[in-house]
């Protein structure tokens, strides 16, 4: 079998970063062949950069086993998937002035660098059907966690009218199909959470009605503790919390919950473009880890100190073996 895109990476990619792409792509590989498992976090804009056209792939291939995402992650895929067409890119977005950028808003249009998300056609199309799968689920005394209310949501069929996309290249698709366990830290920042807060505040829903933060934890630590005896890996996208709310897990359950035999993450690589020397968690490199025990001596670890938009997609065709 033909496979360009690894043969072409594994031919040029040498040195440097490069070469801690490579490296890091052949232990994820060989961490799925020995059986374990990989949790992915994703942070920033992955959806809007239109990730899900390789990820989805991976979810399908199960080579990844649970998501860490934000909010935005979470809902911007499926924006994509029902308001692509109205999306707009400006290439020139460093030009902007901030009369320019008050235009784009006037216009319905929130940018995230060079992309424009519609908001009508994106945020709007979402409200109205999210808000009466919340105010179903109130009534009959259900609560779901938010992936779950998405989950139900992309299931119903309710959104198939407005597929601008290929259903293929929806990571949230995919992985809504095998019902794949997600961990969406820190939701309520999102444009779905603020939205949901809005009607806490008018009285029209109850806050409970969506599964928390703290429970979000204690899934996280049962499904850890769970599916860790061949090992699970972390591969980390960017930075914040998407990355340091999952990989707390393992020191609350080994200090906290006193489950000394907890295993430590086998496997850890971070693409990160954050600087080290500012104290930032997201920019620490992966030594560090191992003084809040959740790394272990030996855990292979990697950082690739680059583009999120350009490594992610290279390492998961290596692994796709495309």
């Amino acid at each position: 079998m033909s496979k360009p895109i690894s043969e072409f990476i594994e031919k040029y990619y040498l040195h440097f970063n490069a070469a801690s792409l490579v490296d890091a792509a052949k232990a994820y590989e060989k961490q799925l062949e020995g059986g374990s498992k990989m949790l992915v976090s994703l942070a920033g804009a992955m959806s809007t950069a239109e990730l899900g056209k390789i990820f989805a792939e991976m979810i399908r291939q199960d080579k990844v086993h649970i998501v860490s995402c934000t909010g935005a992650n979470l809902e911007e895929d499926i924006m994509n998937l029902v308001a692509h067409s109205h999306y707009k890119r400006v290439p020139e977005y460093r030009d902007l002035t901030p009369q320019d950028e008050w235009k784009l808003l006037e216009k319905g249009l929130n940018r995230v660098t060079d992309t424009c998300i519609p908001e009508e056609e994106a945020f709007r199309r979402l409200q109205k059907h999210i808000v009466k799968i919340w105010k179903d689920a109130e009534a009959k005394g259900e609560r779901y966690f938010p992936h779950e209310y998405m989950y139900k949501l992309l299931l119903s069929g309710v959104l198939e009218e407005y597929y601008e996309i290929d259903l293929k290249d929806s990571w949230m698709y995919a992985a809504a199909e095998k019902n794949l366990p997600i961990v969406v830290p820190g939701w309520e920042d999102s444009t779905m959470g603020n939205i949901f807060a809005s009607y806490v505040m008018k009285g029209e829903l109850k806050a409970s009605t969506v599964k928390s933060g703290i429970e979000y934890m204690t899934f996280l630590a049962d499904w850890y503790t769970d599916n860790s005896k061949e090992g699970i890996g972390f591969f980390q996208i960017g930075g914040g919390i998407a990355g340091d709310f999952p990989i707390c897990v393992v020191p609350m359950l080994y200090q906290d919950m006193e489950r000394t035999d907890t295993p430590f993450w086998n496997y850890f690589c971070q693409i990160s473009d954050s600087t080290t020397s500012y104290g930032s968690y997201s920019g620490a490199v992966p030594n560090e880890k191992i003084t809040w025990g959740k790394l272990d001596i030996d855990t292979p670890k990697f950082i690739i100190e680059s583009d999120a938009t350009i490594v992610a997609p290279l390492i998961f065709a290596y692994l796709l073996e495309m």
